[in-house]
């Protein structure tokens, strides 16, 4: 996702990427990177990025099994070094990816960006935390800060990025009386997004960063496995399938939500590249 946002950056702009992995130096550098090597669970490792960044796109999620497993610690070490030797007087705006979960189960109701969260998951949690650490650095430091709440990400050329691994190993979903509304971005779009955000989001804003797509989980993957000519899912009840599914499987069927993206479009002006997953995963 990373490499994505980094690779539309204009050509005049001094591109920095933080890693944990010695060995991905190289491949940074092919794409016209200047690595940094540092950790977000290490905060000394990551001295040398105060005072470097003027515009910031974080995209690591929390740490799990965290002994504060409702906090975030990365973006509170993040934050503590961009307030160091005054980087926040360099610091131009920030763009957080979040995440859709933080709305909790909206039982299919189409939810904005004024909705308050509710969050029910551990994992959603974690970045509500981290949000409201990222709102009150914007505010004190005056940065713009800007929130994207990110739906599931799919593209043919991500690692895991299409329903075919799961359609081959004949994962079940829910019967129709059951199921719930899914929401999902292309990275491409997602990419561009984050840029948007980067340079004309407003200071302290949310936005939903999904495409138009409006099908519940089991439709898409019915229309995900005429694509590839691979059988559809088996449907079960829910009782069924809290019997069959392993725990995170299962929450992401228990929630469901319809994002609006209005601001997406018309604040941050984009226009999606794959309005849908019929667009995108025909690519």
């Amino acid at each position: 996702m990373g490499l994505r946002v980094a690779g539309l950056l204009p050509a005049g702009v001094k591109r920095l990427a933080l890693t944990s992995s010695p060995e991905r130096l190289p491949e940074l550098r092919a794409h016209g990177l200047t690595p940094l090597l540092g950790n977000l669970d290490d905060a000394a490792s990551l001295r040398r990025l105060a005072g470097l960044a003027t515009r910031v796109v974080h995209l690591a999620p929390p740490p799990n099994g965290h002994p504060q497993w409702r906090e975030d610690p990365r973006t509170q070490t993040l934050l503590q070094v961009l307030r160091l030797r005054g980087s926040a007087g360099l610091l131009r705006s920030v763009v957080y990816g979040s995440t859709s979960g933080v709305y909790g189960d909206c039982q299919d109701a189409v939810v904005n960006e004024v909705r308050r969260v509710k969050p029910d998951t551990p994992r959603a949690q974690r970045r509500v935390h981290a949000e409201n650490q990222l709102r009150f650095f914007g505010r004190s430091a005056g940065v713009a800060v800007h929130i994207l709440r990110i739906p599931g990400i799919y593209a043919p050329d991500r690692e895991g990025g299409t329903p075919r691994a799961r359609l081959l190993k004949g994962t079940p979903v829910l019967r129709a009386e059951d199921d719930v509304y899914t929401n999902h971005i292309h990275a491409d779009d997602l990419a561009r997004a984050c840029l948007a955000a980067l340079w004309r989001g407003k200071p302290q804003r949310v936005t939903n960063a999904s495409d138009d797509t409006d099908l519940k989980m089991g439709d898409y993957f019915d229309f995900s496995a005429d694509l590839y000519q691979l059988p559809r899912p088996l449907r079960l009840a829910r009782s069924e399938a809290a019997a069959q599914l392993p725990a995170m499987q299962l929450s992401f069927m228990s929630e469901s939500r319809r994002l609006d993206n209005h601001r997406l479009k018309q604040e941050l002006r984009l226009v999606l590249r794959y309005p849908t997953v019929v667009e995108g995963l025909r690519v």
